[in-house]
């Protein structure tokens, strides 16, 4: 492949906020910022909080602020950013996020004008360092069911915060054990009375030399399996007292009566709006998943490419690793899913984006009443995608890393090669931000109800009514370049028999038609029952109906891709392998339910073969594509690749005399 070609696919992944990447590399180059192997737990959170007050602001992860308070009003840049400083070191990602995403984004989307004076500008700065306070030791998932609470108190006109017992305190709260000096914390508002749902407030939680407030009761989470840099504390709180201004009240107010008013009367939907402005931390989680399994391709990738094993018949050189098919299915397929979920994640960022800029329900500034019922059904749409594809991420980096690093054998498991950091660092990402499986919950729900305005209990599910045609007309409904896939879907001819393997047309309509299937069946296996009995007996029907949704809705945005880049072969070769190998994966489902003849679903695992075996004289360049620096991969089997090529190049030597050679060195 010619070096311009390759040069035009990063130009193809760098997309609409390629300038924002360049910054990064730009800005961010060299070593300072990388992560450093050994530290401590107390040196890596010095590190990493001295670094956070280093980064660059525009572009940066901050960038999401409005402008009169330091960001510049772009929330994909802000992302992007992200998913730049997560190639890095993952404690920066994650400890950039708590600040500017979940304590910042929180301050701004659910505070007024009066708080945004108070406090933004200190919070892009990161000098006022703070706090997420929702998920509780009992309570995770399943926020809505808090047990720390928040009554007020007219005569005061203060509010009385409390964890009522250990199960409520807030735990793995970031920036809680060491930093943090202030906490947005999520509670149940309870005023005259009468319960209003979960609302959140800003409380301070250290004096200004660090020490717990009176009434605070903060520890340590302490060692976890990664992000050492990041300080996951708990948080209990004993009859705080919390000024009534201190009520983050753009979505509900409670006057100095006590009298409370919201222009969205009913107590769940208005917590699902809140919930939905604070939708960029899930997009950032599944964005920087996919960093990671970006840059662990690229280290393998690159050892493979130098690291020689075996000999073939008749030959006196060992075989390049990259050269098996068994290697290449361990890091192809991975690989191409990873270019998939770029183009989704990006089209997802866009959709981010233009609701958070166009909308003025979601305007820094406003506090108006709830949005229209268009803005509300792309607002609905947009949460569904981002649970969807954060899960789709997230579990795609964990299974990615840990290919790579077994692809990489005894050299993957060291700390210097990065890959054991990347593995522990992301794994916590499949129940951040959204446990993985509830997520997929949320996905099937939205399809099977339509996206309702009102989240009812799981009894909901038990009433759904929707017939077949009505799932496709919902399921029909295109992500991006609608009328391109219509076209290329109404070319394929009615015999699969007769269409090639490669056929875009076909890729997709057997995405869509198993997810029409599965939703078909899940509704016909509900309306059979009613209540949680009746769902619980299908979950695992409705969570692989959501996978489905998700592995097509990520296809269209390939397949959309492609066509914006008529000039990138590769990128076409590369969207067939996705498309197929994912058939491949679901070929027993697809046997099961004749979508595949026996003797389709052979031809289907021979053109997988057969796409390896093109696209491996491009492996280098689809991952150099990515535009890593070196010095952020920071894996030792990288500095050492050129001296491995020339060696192994000079001696064409048996593996068990290298062996012995290196028995016999002096220590």
């Amino acid at each position: 492949m010619a070096q311009s070609d390759g040069r035009r696919l990063q130009e193809v992944l760098d997309g609409r906020w390629a300038h924002v990447r360049q910054a990064a590399r730009e800005q961010l180059g060299g070593s300072h910022f990388v992560t450093v192997q050994g530290e401590s737990i107390e040196q890596a959170r010095e590190r990493i909080t001295r670094l956070l007050r280093e980064l660059p602001i525009d572009p940066g992860v901050a960038a999401g602020f409005p402008r009169e308070y330091g960001g510049s009003a772009d929330p994909g840049a802000s992302v992007v950013s992200a998913e730049m400083l997560a190639h890095i070191d993952l404690s920066l990602m994650v400890k950039a996020g708590v600040q500017w995403g979940l304590f910042g984004g929180a301050v701004t989307a659910l505070g007024t004008e009066r708080h945004h004076d108070a406090y933004l500008r200190r919070i892009v700065d990161a000098e006022l360092l703070g706090c997420f306070a929702m998920t509780e030791t009992g309570h995770g998932s399943d926020v809505q069911q808090l047990r720390t609470t928040c009554v007020y108190d007219p005569g005061t006109e203060t509010f009385d915060l409390h964890t009522p017992h250990e199960a409520a305190r807030k735990d793995y709260i970031g920036n809680a054990a060491r930093d943090g000096r202030m906490a947005v914390v999520f509670a149940q508002l309870i005023t005259q009375g009468k319960r209003y749902g979960v609302h959140a407030w800003l409380v301070p939680i250290r004096d200004e030399d660090g020490r717990p407030l009176p009434g605070v009761t903060i520890g340590d989470d302490g060692h976890k399996a990664g992000l050492l840099g990041v300080d996951n504390g708990r948080l209990s709180f004993d009859h705080v007292r919390v000024p009534r201004e201190m009520l983050l009240d753009r979505y509900g107010q409670v006057a100095p009566d006590g009298t409370y008013t919201s222009s969205i009367a009913n107590d769940t939907r208005r917590f699902f709006t809140m919930l939905g402005t604070l939708v960029r931390g899930r997009v950032v989680v599944g964005g920087s998943a996919s960093s990671a399994a970006k840059s662990a391709l690229t280290i393998a990738v690159r050892y493979g490419e130098a690291r020689r094993q075996f000999t073939a018949p008749g030959q006196e050189r060992e075989v390049v690793l990259n050269d098996y098919l068994a290697h290449q299915r361990a890091l192809l397929v991975p690989l191409a899913t990873t270019y998939a979920l770029h183009f989704a994640q990006e089209e997802l960022v866009t959709a981010l984006h233009e609701v958070q800029t166009s909308s003025p329900a979601s305007s820094a500034s406003s506090a108006s009443s709830a949005s229209s019922a268009p803005e509300e059904q792309r607002q609905r749409e947009l949460e569904s995608r981002a649970a969807g594809l954060k899960a789709a991420q997230t579990w795609h980096a964990t299974r990615t890393i840990q290919a790579c690093r077994e692809a990489c054998g005894g050299a993957g498991y060291l700390a210097e090669n990065r890959l054991p950091g990347l593995k522990a660092d992301t794994d916590v990402f499949t129940t951040f931000e959204g446990d993985n499986t509830v997520l997929l919950q949320l996905v099937a729900k939205g399809l099977l109800t339509g996206y309702r305005d009102t989240f009812g209990s799981l009894d909901g599910w038990g009433r759904a009514t929707f017939v077949a045609e009505q799932v496709r007309s919902m399921v029909l409904e295109r992500t991006a370049a609608r009328a391109l896939i219509q076209r290329l879907v109404s070319a394929v001819p009615g015999r699969d028999e007769e269409v090639a393997l490669t056929d875009r047309g076909w890729h997709v309509r057997m995405f869509e038609d198993r997810e029409k299937h599965l939703l078909e069946g899940a509704i016909r296996r509900l309306r059979q029952g009613s209540g949680f009995a009746a769902f619980n007996d299908v979950q695992d029907h409705v969570l692989k109906a959501a996978a489905a949704h998700i592995d097509r809705v990520v296809l269209e945005a390939f397949v959309a891709a492609v066509d914006r880049a008529p000039d990138v072969a590769l990128l076409s070769k590369v969207c067939d392998l996705y498309a197929l190998s994912t058939i491949e994966a679901d070929k027993g489902w697809y046997l099961e339910h004749q979508f595949l003849t026996p003797a389709r679903s052979k031809a289907v695992t021979a053109k997988v073969n057969d796409l390896l075996k093109q696209l491996r004289p491009h492996l280098r360049t689809l991952v150099d594509a990515f535009a890593i620096p070196d010095a952020w991969l920071d894996a030792a089997i990288l500095r050492e690749e050129p001296a491995r090529q020339e060696t192994m190049a000079a001696h064409d030597q048996p593996l068990g005399a290298t062996a012995t050679k290196l028995e016999v060195a002096p220590a």
